[in-house]
């Protein structure tokens, strides 16, 4: 029994991993002045993920669509691109999983997914401050580092985690009936026939 269920869980693991790779080639700039930072959705199916599962789920789902993202397309950004995306991702995910599976209600649904996107937004500066940008090759410094964590930056990943965890909280229910209660619904109908 025990057998069927984590086969059963990572196989949602896989199809919500396999959805996030999917839309990620759905990517668009919003600011134009930083075209490199594009917006995708692929960080959905991690936070249902983690919504259902648990941080830790969300944050496997995070790591597996960039790898296997990377194994489909390589890489452009020298694995710069794709280490931005699971620190930004794991920031989002894992705090808002984490604080939403202690207590599951809408309340704590929302106020995982803001601390998640304060954690998102900091760690989003430090981490280019400090990492992803020399790493690129773009060492800023003073008013230039200011104009990009200011302009580019912090609205960027405000946009990201604001479309990300609206269309969550949107789709979570309709999935979860969907997708991640089939099991306890279809156990409570053969223990009423039993």
């Amino acid at each position: 029994m025990n057998s069927s269920k984590n086969l059963n869980k990572m196989i949602k693991i896989s199809l919500l991993a396999a959805i996030a790779v999917v839309l990620m080639y759905f990517d668009f700039p919003i600011i134009p002045a930083f075209p490199w930072l594009k917006i995708d959705l692929s960080e959905v199916p991690a936070l249902m993920g983690g919504f259902a599962y648990g941080p830790i789920t969300g944050g496997i789902i995070v790591i597996l669509k960039v790898f296997l993202r990377f194994l489909i397309k390589g890489t452009e950004t020298g694995f710069v691109g794709e280490t931005a995306n699971i620190i930004i991702g794991l920031a989002l995910v894992v705090p808002a999983a984490w604080l939403y599976n202690r207590n599951k209600s809408k309340k704590t649904a929302i106020v995982g997914m803001v601390i998640g996107a304060l954690v998102m937004q900091v760690l989003g500066i430090v981490a280019n401050a400090f990492f992803l940008l020399p790493a690129y090759g773009m060492n800023l410094e003073g008013a230039a580092l200011l104009n990009y964590i200011f302009l580019g930056l912090v609205p960027f990943n405000g946009v990201k985690a604001l479309i990300v965890c609206i269309a969550t909280y949107l789709l979570y229910k309709r999935v979860s009936r969907a997708i991640f209660k089939v099991d306890s619904k279809f156990e409570s109908k053969k223990r009423e026939v039993a």
